[in-house]
């Protein structure tokens, strides 16, 4: 009795799967989980293309999911995501780029040359060990680095000698003064004469007038 009770069991769900609809709801799903099966080899190949700049590594991910078969396609996609790299080939260089920056924001920070401290570009010593940072132009009184060879404010150039300047420069210069290079386009004042020269020139050039003015004019003869 049971193994007819059995046997009719067996015939109630063989013809259960027997009928049209229920056939065509297996094709279905076995055809949807081939898609699903081809479309997660198509995302191993993908996000290997992102991660890697290998051009063999996506090919070989998309095996590794379809050498698994559409029954054990979901064990190949688990194992890819764990042996995968961690970061995309974007995310790297972004990370890189930021890494870029704050190196060049840490090197804009002016260090003491000695110590190696924070020092603020506007001071002249290192509060720490007092090593000389900049120096002040004799000029303008602005600050300027030891390896500037004139100042940037007011044209002062610290490598040549006052002798060896121009004459206005040199005369400019004596009395705490350097002329500015004019823009392009604008006109700069003359300078006076008397301060171009020099104070010998113009003594001289004063006797000369004196004496000539208080010479006698010559009588004419008859």
């Amino acid at each position: 009795m049971n193994l007819d009770f059995l046997s009719g069991i067996g015939d109630a769900i063989g013809s259960f799967f027997a009928t049209p609809v229920v056939q065509l709801g297996i094709k279905a799903i076995g055809i949807y989980i081939v898609i699903v099966w081809l479309a997660a080899a198509f995302w191993a190949f993908r996000d290997m293309q992102l991660r890697t700049a290998n051009p063999i590594l996506p090919y070989l991910a998309a095996a590794l999911v379809i050498g698994f078969t559409p029954v054990l396609f979901l064990f190949a996609v688990a194992i890819y995501k764990i042996v995968r790299p961690q970061e995309r080939l974007g995310e790297a260089y972004e990370r890189g780029l930021a890494e870029e920056a704050l190196l060049a924001e840490i090197d804009a920070i002016e260090h003491c040359a000695t110590c190696g401290r924070k020092v603020h570009e506007d001071w002249i010593l290192c509060p720490t060990c007092r090593t000389r940072l900049k120096r002040v132009c004799p000029n303008c009184s602005r600050l300027v680095g030891f390896e500037w060879s004139l100042c940037a404010w007011c044209g002062r150039d610290f490598d040549r000698p006052l002798s060896e300047r121009p004459l206005g420069e040199r005369a400019l210069g004596a009395i705490g003064a350097v002329p500015t290079p004019a823009l392009r386009g604008d006109t700069a004042p003359a300078a006076p004469a008397a301060a171009l020269e020099p104070a010998a020139r113009v003594r001289a050039r004063r006797a000369a007038t004196a004496a000539g003015a208080t010479a006698p004019s010559p009588t004419p003869r008859p």
